[in-house]
């Protein structure tokens, strides 16, 4: 915890990106009945029969001082999806800086060997290099800053029935591009000194 805690105090550096990743699934729902669309007066109506449609994936990562975020809509969360994204970030996203400062938690996809499962070891190599993994501890995802943006895309485009992934993808790239336009950038206010006195009961007790 104080590990991302520092990482999070860190002042902004270009050529060092600070970049939350997370991710999450989404039930692709369909309608039984067509809706009927509203009227003056009265709000649309959804039949509350509902036809599942399989789950889609979503990656976000976000950079949270520059109010950057970056999304990807996958079939699956495997090591090759997770891989895939950490190279759409590296070579499409930060392709001129030297590291990026990658915070996440530890799922058994989130890890080098992923790269080398997904590509060539010089590729796997190359994009590893350029990474600087810190990982949020057990039961501490609430330290991960995209998982409160995932929360924030959960509100404002996925409250909704949503039933293809092309879909999907059209409306989380329309929420990505105005959230960003935005400049919505995250102001972050836990310290470590914050953590050692809320937090006290986590850590090994001591006799003077």
């Amino acid at each position: 915890m104080e590990d991302v805690l520092e990482v999070y105090h860190r002042p902004y550096d270009p050529e060092h990106p600070l970049v939350c990743m997370d991710e999450c699934s989404k039930q692709l729902i369909g309608e039984v009945r067509e809706p009927l669309p509203p009227k003056p007066g009265q709000i649309a109506k959804y039949d509350s029969e509902y036809e599942r449609l399989g789950t889609a994936n979503i990656f976000i990562a976000v950079e949270p001082l520059a109010g950057q975020r970056t999304t990807q809509v996958t079939e699956r969360r495997t090591r090759v999806d997770w891989a895939r994204f950490v190279q759409l970030l590296l070579l499409t996203v930060y392709p001129l800086v030297k590291k990026v400062v990658l915070v996440m938690d530890n799922l058994n996809t989130h890890g080098i060997a992923s790269l080398y499962e997904a590509f060539d070891p010089e590729t796997a190599r190359a994009l590893a290099a350029r990474l600087e993994i810190h990982y949020t501890p057990k039961h501490g995802s609430w330290l991960n800053m995209a998982e409160t943006e995932l929360s924030v895309l959960s509100r404002q485009c996925l409250d909704r029935r949503i039933d293809s992934r092309d879909f999907m993808e059209r409306e989380v790239a329309a929420w990505q591009s105005a959230r960003n336009n935005a400049e919505a950038k995250i102001n972050w206010r836990f310290t470590t000194t914050d953590a050692r006195i809320k937090l006290k009961r986590l850590y090994p007790s001591f006799e003077v």
